[in-house]
């Protein structure tokens, strides 16, 4: 096992502190891990309960986070998200995985469930020791080299994309009672990766918000990550989302990223159908593995 100390990090400083360990993996690795530092960054947009409770990271001689299991609370129950470097043994793996599971006992979650590689058997058989079970699907994430994106699609008669950069003067379009926090602008900005001239929004004739895409640009890593996207419901089928991602996918590129990341729901055909039309190629697929509060806890 490698030479470092347990520590707790809380709030911004257990976000930044993950943002370089997955920077770390990153940076070791085009492909490793379930995580990009900007996923824990979008996580951040809305306020949960564990925002103040400490997070477990093992740090090493130099003072750099090695290793971390992630707390965040969501509706039923708390997700686990353990994160090792790339080339870490399956024993440490599972000491990292154990004292995740104990910390997360200490702070009172029992309801736990977590994201797994359905490749990695070994991580699994470690879960399934401890009471979890398979739930269901994940999702299927895909890479895209920027040298091989598509060309910029037109947007369809009657819309116009705008940047926030351009529309800070009206509330922030992803502000929504379903989805997120009415304060999901000022979270995003507490976060060191979000760029609001990436942050796209298409508008209708009538002003109304039709569509919208983040893009997340890791100038450590040279990565990019498109987390959301999404178009709504009466405006669907006319081309928004194409013409939203391959523009983003255009200004990643500019901003400096070489491979970008998107995930799907194996159930949604209409993102699968986009995603891959344009360009990204399918790399892994996960599953979520559960525990209830009457699992093993051990």
């Amino acid at each position: 096992m490698p030479s470092v100390l347990e520590a707790h990090r809380t709030g911004l400083q257990a976000l930044a502190e993950v943002t370089v360990l997955l920077q770390r993996v990153r940076s070791a690795h085009p492909t490793a891990g379930l995580h990009e530092a900007a996923d824990m960054q979008w996580s951040w947009r809305i306020p949960r309960p564990t925002d103040d409770l400490p997070q477990l990271f093992w740090v090493d001689h130099l003072g750099r986070p090695d290793a971390a299991v992630i707390v965040t609370d969501v509706p039923g129950r708390t997700e686990l998200a353990p994160i090792v470097m790339p080339d870490a043994d399956p024993d440490w793996l599972a000491h990292v995985v154990e004292r995740g599971l104990a910390h997360a006992r200490t702070l009172g979650r029992g309801a736990l469930s977590l994201e797994v590689d359905a490749a990695d058997d070994a991580l699994r058989e470690v879960l399934v020791g401890h009471g979890f079970a398979v739930e269901g699907e994940g999702v299927v994430e895909t890479w895209m080299a920027t040298d091989a994106r598509p060309e910029v699609s037109a947007p369809p008669e009657g819309y116009r994309l705008s940047r926030r950069v351009d529309t800070v003067g009206r509330p922030h379009h992803m502000i929504s009672p379903e989805r997120n926090h009415p304060d999901v602008e000022d979270r995003l900005r507490q976060t060191s990766l979000y760029r609001p001239d990436l942050d796209l929004v298409v508008h209708d004739r009538h002003e109304g918000v039709a569509a919208y895409g983040l893009f997340w640009y890791d100038p450590v890593t040279a990565t990019g990550l498109v987390e959301p996207m999404r178009t709504e419901a009466d405006h669907r089928r006319r081309g928004l989302a194409r013409h939203i991602l391959t523009t983003g996918i255009d200004r990643l590129a500019a901003a400096g990223a070489e491979r970008i990341k998107i995930c799907f729901e194996p159930g949604n055909p209409a993102s699968r159908g986009l995603y891959l039309d344009v360009g990204f190629v399918p790399h892994r697929r996960t599953v979520v593995v559960a525990r209830g509060t009457g699992g093993a806890g051990r």
